[in-house]
């Protein structure tokens, strides 16, 4: 075999390699050998195949084998040979000429080919002792537990039945169907739905004509989907329910004591305190490292510049398009709404792309020379949180890990960098500094390093927005989903 380097620019290598003719020829005819003592053909005792026969039969099959095998021995040998570890997989130019194919699939000519590789850069790392970081830490005030304990008591305010006519602030317990041109649809019909009238939890105009209502009354009423809902099939329709009414009930004094804390589950309001205090810690605690977290990645990207492979900020540079396209789709806005240009767009998500993989190189440096290692233990709990996300679809979840290539790397990358980031901690001064709940909370411009800074939010922003808005919706939202719920696009859309 005959390797000669052809180019060597930055990263990049390509070399140009040929194996003589003779030798694969040597490797098709061990192929041939081992099979003429396993093959069973018609007409022939096992073993008694003539060698011609086989290579009439199977030789180009075999060919092919011992070239494919040939390629990834050399390509490997190049690799090792070097030093090299490898940003993507190795780009393979085989001969595509119909004549020189030919002739290469019936061993009359060597294999030459060219192979392309790029490289990961050495990096060298610093003492990182030198690194120093401001821990910002908000103390959890009585102020905030009573605020939160309040809204616990709103959620779960008690409801005492009524005889008179519903008023804004009642619960009102509903059957319906809804139909839009006379036509049930799906998800439209519920029994026994409960909803406080005016609360805002279905869609415009529902609850509205629900006010004044009386137990057992049966009523028609027509509301418009808004166009932005997120069932396409549903969004601006005009649809009417027909409904009965079940129950109406008024509700009474919110009262934050043991009887609350019992409805949830709890002993007492003493220990209820303690949870909704140790809760609220949780929450700060996580920011608070996030902010953390931040500070290193961003100290880290000042002392490390270095030309990051181009194949790998391509594809992490598709990938936040492609997400961001997404989003803006999804959202209905454009690069114009988000006061900006599609090309600006591009500038600025390339470069946090290549930030991106900048730091994903220094923390798996930093990673592997601390002896950082993800256990199998670490996986499971990963996946077992994926498989929580969706109920039901558990199957399709773990045929998507264990069947497709580099899923599972999904999983373990966080686990990793965040283990990394605790061994930085580890190694760094940190400065704790006091701070309010509103210092704490607040985001800082271009603080969210999955989007760059810019005067308004960008379409990730906007997305982020859109999901916490959403998030908050199914928490206030009772347990029983329904077509006209704000939150029932997903179950109308199944």
């Amino acid at each position: 075999m005959q390797v000669t380097e052809t180019t060597a620019a930055g990263l990049k290598r390509e070399y140009r390699v040929v194996v003589p003719a003779t030798d694969l020829e040597a490797r098709v005819n061990e192929r041939l050998d081992d099979l003429k003592g396993r093959v069973q053909l018609r007409g022939f005792r096992p073993g008694k195949v003539p060698v011609e026969h086989l290579r009439r039969l199977y030789g180009k099959a075999a060919m092919a084998e011992v070239i494919e095998a040939a390629v990834r021995e050399a390509n490997s040998k190049i690799v090792t040979d070097h030093g090299f570890k490898l940003a993507i997989e190795p780009k393979v130019s085989l001969p595509e000429e119909q004549g020189a194919v030919e002739e290469l699939i019936t061993g009359k000519s060597d294999l030459a080919y060219t192979v392309e590789l790029e490289i990961l850069p050495p990096i060298t790392l610093t003492d990182f002792k030198t690194l120093q970081l401001e821990r910002p830490v908000a103390e959890v005030s009585e102020a905030e537990i009573d605020q939160t304990l309040q809204r616990i008591g709103e959620q779960n305010r008690p409801f005492a039945a009524k005889a008179d006519a519903a008023e804004k602030g009642d619960r009102v317990t509903v059957s319906f169907e809804g139909k839009i041109d006379n036509e049930p649809f799906a998800g439209g019909s519920a029994e026994d739905v409960p909803m406080v009238l005016g609360s805002g939890q279905f869609i415009p105009g529902f609850e509205d004509q629900l006010v004044g209502v009386k137990s057992g009354d049966e009523k028609q009423i027509t509301v418009t989907f808004p166009s932005e809902y997120p069932a396409p099939n549903l969004a601006g329709k005009d649809a009417t329910f027909d409904i009965t009414v079940k129950d109406i009930a008024a509700p009474a004094a919110v009262e934050i004591n043991d009887e609350l804390a019992s409805t949830l589950g709890i002993e007492s309001v003493d220990r209820l305190k303690e949870i909704v205090r140790g809760q609220i810690e949780s929450q700060y605690g996580n920011v608070t490292r996030q902010k953390v977290k931040r500070q290193i990645l961003d100290q880290l990207d000042e002392m490390y510049k270095f030309d990051a492979p181009q194949g790998l900020v391509d594809a992490e540079f598709e990938n936040i398009w492609r997400q961001i396209n997404t989003d803006l789709q999804q959202s209905g806005k454009t690069f114009e709404d988000e006061e900006t240009t599609e090309e600006e767009a591009r500038e600025e998500y390339r470069k946090l792309a290549e930030r991106r993989v900048r730091l994903g190189l220094v923390l798996s440096e930093i990673g592997e020379k601390a002896g950082v290692e993800v256990t199998e233990e670490e996986m499971q709990r990963a996946l077992y949180a994926q498989l929580q996300q969706f109920p039901g679809q558990q199957k399709e979840i773990l045929d998507f890990f264990r069947n497709t290539p580099g899923a599972s790397a999904s999983l373990r990358a966080p686990i990793f960098e965040e283990k990394v980031v605790d061994h930085l901690l580890s190694e760094v001064k940190v400065t704790d500094k006091t701070v309010t709940k509103e210092e704490l909370l607040a985001e800082e411009e271009g603080e969210d390093a999955d989007k760059p800074a810019k005067k308004k939010a960008s379409p990730k922003k906007a997305k982020a927005e859109a999901s916490e808005a959403a998030e908050g919706e199914e928490a206030a939202a009772p347990k029983k989903k329904a077509a006209p719920k704000k939150k029932a696009a997903e179950d109308s859309a199944d």
